[in-house]
């Protein structure tokens, strides 16, 4: 479980956090608190809430589905 985790939180920053603006804008946009989403960039033990990864598929409109074969699970 521990790995799945990291590789969603690995995407999220990836993928999608660092090519916002600002932390605070990426915040905003997926309607998390920022500090959610320093815990993502920076906490290399963050467990992420599946009512966060539903949160950010919201925003970006896609289905959870489609956000789990992105990350090849």
């Amino acid at each position: 479980m521990k790995r799945t985790n990291r590789k969603i939180v690995d995407f999220i920053n990836k993928e999608w956090i660092s090519q916002a603006k600002s932390l605070n804008s990426f915040a905003v946009e997926h309607s998390l608190d920022e500090k959610t989403v320093r815990r993502i960039k920076n906490d290399p033990n963050y467990m992420i809430s599946l009512e966060t990864i539903n949160k950010i598929c919201e925003a970006k409109n896609i289905k959870l589905s489609e956000f789990y074969k992105l990350i090849g699970l």
